[in-house]
């Protein structure tokens, strides 16, 4: 499974988790577009068979990525790919104004993957 894209682990992971990030923030945030009219146990439903994709990928991504990367690590990457699927997912999908909010956390990962991945 590591030569699943190029043969790093590291590679493998990273777009496991963003596939698996995409699943995810749909199951966490689309049913507030398209389901805001049933009730709540539907759209849980609903959003928990959408989180079944994301847990299909991202627990074999996770122990692929822990066979070169720290958990510290890991977690990091994880919040970097889930801000890079969410802010797209917000302007596009959700209509949401872009907001300079999302620049200044974007930065502040920045910096936690400079200091996570530090030597």
């Amino acid at each position: 499974m590591n030569n699943l894209f190029g043969g790093s682990p590291v590679v493998t992971a990273t777009l496991m988790l963003i596939a698996s990030n995409v699943f995810m923030t749909f199951a966490w945030y689309a049913h507030l577009k398209n389901l805001s009219g049933k009730h709540w146990f539907i759209a849980a439903m609903v959003s928990w068979g959408i989180a079944l994709f994301e847990y299909l990928l991202q627990v074999p991504a996770n122990r692929i990525g822990y066979t070169q990367m720290n958990l510290a690590q890991l977690k990091i990457l994880q919040e970097v790919i889930t801000l890079s699927v969410f802010v797209p997912f917000a302007i596009f999908y959700m209509n949401e104004p872009l907001r300079w909010n999302y620049l200044w956390a974007g930065l502040c990962l920045m910096g936690a993957v400079y200091f996570i991945f530090k030597g």
